[in-house]
């Protein structure tokens, strides 16, 4: 048979290749009467059949689910022994239509369902050469979009290319789930890679624990943010107190249990307030100065608000008798004042407070925003930024993150529609930032951002890749905003459930797979992906420092360093 006169599945009426009959349709849902126990002896899960349309040159394209067989009893024989009828079923889930042509195009796949199968339509096996056709028309057809996003092989046809629609990827968000050593950082380095090569790529990695160093290379940019003793220079990133919103740095310096809490709030934001107004007076900006609010991302010096809060807690006031006493809010600040100036004077928190008369510029913002938001074409071929969170203190590291993230967003809302360029951020160990049960302020501050982004982010050009091993422990509104998944193994059976839970019901049993799968394997799912399949992942080029120590074997060796007062050391200069 030539695919060029006649289509890859023009099956015989007579062919072996036949495996049995539809003998019940429920929507998406199919039941096929098996005929031919040979066929089903090669079967199995996950395995595709293809079904005979009404249409010509169609062919309708279903997933095994299960593959069962029934016995009942038909008669008996002389010896009054039971004569037993079998019946072999397979359940299938319909995910497509082949099509032989369309337009000028042949051998084409399409996720909708043009009919919907016949009772006692011909099934067959999808295998051998028509397996490795079809595979191919997956892969042409995403190569033909020209929107490739290579991520491995299919397990179905190791010689077929896996390919991803690179903008229904982005555009519809994404999630990258896995248990530890299962493959997940390899796969996120995988696609940046590929995103790094093109010509005006822009994406921003969340790096918790500075494994992505590795990624070194054209199209990459390392950033870190600033350390206890790093000072204003290239590939340091300070995030100034005053980006903060109102209600972050009432989150994070405020003690709501404090019964002056409500004083302090209020004398905090008439401050912060008034010291911007001077600002803008002094650099005169009268247009700004007309329309700012207290969010409003201006500079200011943190010491002249803790000037000011220790006068108002100090106040004495003449009183109507001409005798001096108490000011409002004199005593009524004295903990607000204690806490800030704690946070202040953490060097952890250098990133933070630290006030240099460059960080205090009225353009230091514009600096910031170059870098994160500036594509590969703007900056020297260095689109993919990898931010290094790891000297960030835990506790305000939800708050830190989803920063960098508003202020993105909040600039990329205020850009013309017709020049606003698309952004990707890779939300890597998002568990620890993106909670669904939240325990702080800090941390609910944090999520509010994010789930802002996951809402309305695709308006804007912005796209999600939320990447983690604890997808239980991930917001559940971030996780619902996402129709593509990339579902590594899991073990834990709370995990489990969540991916479950999202992918779609007509998969059937397809996410039973999850904890077999093996290093390196993931169920790929979602509208980037024309098929919803088991995909062999292909190692990156740059690999991440997230290889499992070999406990074993490094418990083997004769000797190894002694490095302890040298880590005693960093720890006690915050600083590695």
């Amino acid at each position: 048979m030539s695919e060029n006169k006649m289509g890859i599945f023009d099956f015989e009426e007579s062919s072996s290749e036949k495996i049995g009959v539809i003998e019940s349709v429920d929507t998406a849902n199919i039941i096929i009467k098996i005929e031919n126990e040979e066929k089903l002896k090669k079967m199995q899960v996950n395995h595709l059949i293809v079904i005979q349309s009404s249409k010509i040159g169609q062919h309708l394209i279903a997933l095994v689910t299960k593959i069962m067989r029934n016995s009942s009893i038909e008669s008996v024989d002389k010896e009054n022994k039971p004569i037993y009828n079998i019946i072999n079923v397979v359940k299938a889930t319909l995910i497509g239509t082949h099509l032989d042509k369309l337009g000028t195009k042949s051998n084409i796949f399409k996720r909708t369902l043009e009919t919907v199968p016949e009772i006692d339509a011909d099934c067959y096996m999808l295998d051998e050469d028509r397996l490795t056709s079809f595979m191919k028309a997956i892969s042409q057809l995403a190569v033909d979009e020209k929107n490739p996003l290579s991520i491995g092989h299919y397990i179905l046809d190791e010689k077929a290319e896996a390919w991803l629609d690179g903008n229904k990827f982005f555009q519809r968000h994404a999630v990258i789930v896995g248990s530890t050593g299962s493959g997940k950082s390899w796969t996120t380095a995988k696609l940046l890679e590929q995103v790094a090569k093109l010509p005006s790529a822009n994406a921003i990695l969340f790096d918790i624990h500075g494994e992505y160093e590795p990624l070194k290379s054209d199209g990459f940019q390392h950033v870190k943010i600033a350390g206890p003793n790093d000072g204003v220079e290239d590939g340091i990133l300070f995030l100034p107190y005053w980006l903060l919103t109102y209600e972050e740095m009432i989150s994070m310096m405020l003690d709501r249990s404090d019964n002056n809490a409500p004083n302090q709030a209020m004398a905090f934001s008439n401050a912060v307030v008034e010291h911007k107004r001077e600002q803008l007076k002094e650099l005169g900006k009268t247009d700004v100065l007309a329309n700012f609010t207290i969010d409003s991302p201006i500079p200011y010096k943190i010491t002249d608000v803790l000037a000011d809060f220790k006068t108002k807690d100090t106040e004495m006031v003449k009183g109507s008798s001409g005798r001096e006493k108490q000011g409002a809010l004199h005593g009524k600040l004295t903990r607000f004042i204690q806490r800030l100036e704690t946070k202040k004077d953490d060097k952890r928190l250098n990133f933070l407070f630290n006030e240099s008369d460059d960080i205090l510029e009225y353009d230091y913002i514009d600096n910031i925003a170059k870098t994160l938001l500036h594509s590969s074409s703007l900056q020297d071929k260095k689109g993919v930024k990898i931010i290094n969170f790891s000297e960030v203190p835990s506790d305000i590291l939800p708050l830190m993150v989803s920063l960098v993230a508003r202020v993105i967003f909040s600039i990329q809302q205020w850009i013309p529609k017709e020049y606003r360029h698309p952004l990707a951020f890779f939300c890597d160990e998002a568990h620890l930032y993106l909670p669904e049960k939240t325990r702080s302020s800090v941390e609910e501050a944090g999520l509010e951002n994010f789930e802002r982004i996951a809402k309305e982010g695709r308006k804007y050009g912005i796209g999600l890749v939320v990447i983690s091993q604890r997808p239980s422990e991930v917001n559940r509104t971030i996780l619902s905003q996402s129709n593509n998944f990339i579902a590594m193994r899991l073990t834990n059976a709370e995990d489990q459930s969540v991916i479950k839970r999202l992918l779609p019901d007509s998969l059937g049993n397809f996410s039973e797979l999850l904890p077999i799968l093996d290093v390196g394997e993931a169920l790929v799912v979602g509208d980037a992906s024309l098929l919803p399949s088991r995909i062999k992942i292909s190692e990156p080029t740059l690999k991440p420092n997230s290889a499992t120590v070999n406990f074993w074997d490094e418990w083997q060796k004769e000797s190894n360093k002694d490095v302890v007062c040298d880590a005693i050391e960093a720890l006690r200069r915050q600083s590695r």
